[in-house]
Formats: C-alpha cells, structure tokens, sequence
C-alpha cells in the first residue's frame, strides 16, 4: 500500500472543493501517521492558527517537534519563534536562538536573519553588531528580502559594518523589489546620493544578485 503524502490538501485551499480544514486535519494526521515531514509542519501550523481545531501552542509544538526530530529547518524555526514570542512556552531567548541556531545551519534564510536580529538588539546574547551582520548577511545573500533591507540599513549607518551608502543603496534597490517596507525605505533614500553614485550604486545591486542569487 503506497503510503499518503498529503501535506496540505485540497480541502486546505478549498480546491475543487469547499474549503474546510477540519477535513484538512484528517487527512493531514493520516499524512503525518505515515512520516510526511511536510504534513507534520503543517499540522502544527494548523493547531498555531486554530484552522479546524481549537488554537492549542502545545499541540503545535509537539507536531513541529516530531518534525524537528527528522531535521526539518522550517520546523526548527517554528519551535524557536514560539519561544521568541513566548507562545505556549515560557519566553526564552537561549532556547529561542538553539532552534533558530538549528535552522540556520541547514541554511534556512529566515532563521539566519532572525539570529543578527537577535545578535543587533541583543536578545539572549551580547549585543554584538558584527555578528549581526554576518548572519543577517548570510541571508541576504540567499535573496531574502527583509534581510537585505536590514543589511542595507547597517550599511547606511555603520552597525556592524564600515559605513557605505552605495552598498546600502544597492541593497536597499534588492530589497525593494518584493517588499514594501524597503521600497518606502528606499525612495527616501535615493534622494541622498548623486546621479553618477547611483549609477555604481545599482551596478553593486547587479554583482550581489549576480554572485549570490543564481
């Protein structure tokens, strides 16, 4: 018998059907029963948000955590933002950045802007901007778009990094692509420099998709 791989089903996005997530939850746990990394996640999602279910964090934790067990990173972050926000959990940034720490390492971008986060406002750690900026850039340069407006704006201000407005502006340029926070950010700042710094501006925005975003 082949098993299910169900992770977010039809009746989830209402496909072909009316939408109804307590069916999605069936299905899901039928998933998850067989190993489905995927519907494991996502039945956590589902008892996060309370679609088909009574909200329950407990529930979504012990979902993701059987996720986490077979080293899924979405699941992993999952985890350390609930103890980021102290949901379900008692709030614990150590425990938060261990997860997050977790996801990072297998490359999820997410996980690695929100540790520089951590490291910029000094959450659970030593303020450290450098730091900062390393991991916040490791995730710029997997094409997240709000870690290239963070990095853009320690560029723009020297945060961890030697000041330089062509690199924030380059950065800044990415970003505002796909999000509306940079692109407000943006348009402030392109009044700050000249035609020709521009000009190299936009070429360093070309190298770093170039290099980085294949």
């Amino acid at each position: 018998m082949q098993p299910l791989n169900i992770t977010w089903p039809g009746y989830g996005k209402g496909e072909g059907v009316t939408r109804d997530y307590a069916e999605t939850v069936k299905w899901l746990r039928k998933s998850a029963d067989q190993g489905f990394v995927k519907a494991l996640n996502n039945l956590g999602w589902i008892y996060q948000k309370g679609e088909g279910v009574t909200r329950d964090y407990a529930e979504a934790l012990k979902w993701w955590g059987k996720a986490a067990d077979h080293g899924d990173a979405r699941s992993q972050f999952d985890i350390g933002w609930m103890y980021h926000q102290g949901q379900g959990v008692t709030q614990d940034y150590a425990e938060a950045m261990k997860w997050f720490r977790k996801a990072a390492e297998q490359g999820d971008a997410v996980a690695q802007r929100h540790i520089g986060g951590m490291y910029h406002d000094g959450e659970g750690v030593t303020r450290d901007y450098a730091e900062a900026a390393k991991w916040v850039r490791k995730s710029a340069e997997q094409g997240d778009a709000k870690a290239q407006h963070y990095l853009g704006m320690m560029y723009s201000s020297g945060e961890g990094v030697v000041e330089d407005p062509l690199m924030a502006y380059a950065l800044l340029s990415l970003a505002a692509a796909t999000d509306d926070n940079a692109r407000q950010v943006f348009v402030g700042f392109e009044g700050k420099l000249s035609p020709g710094q521009k000009a190299k501006a936009q070429k360093m925005a070309d190298e770093f998709k170039s290099k980085y975003q294949q």
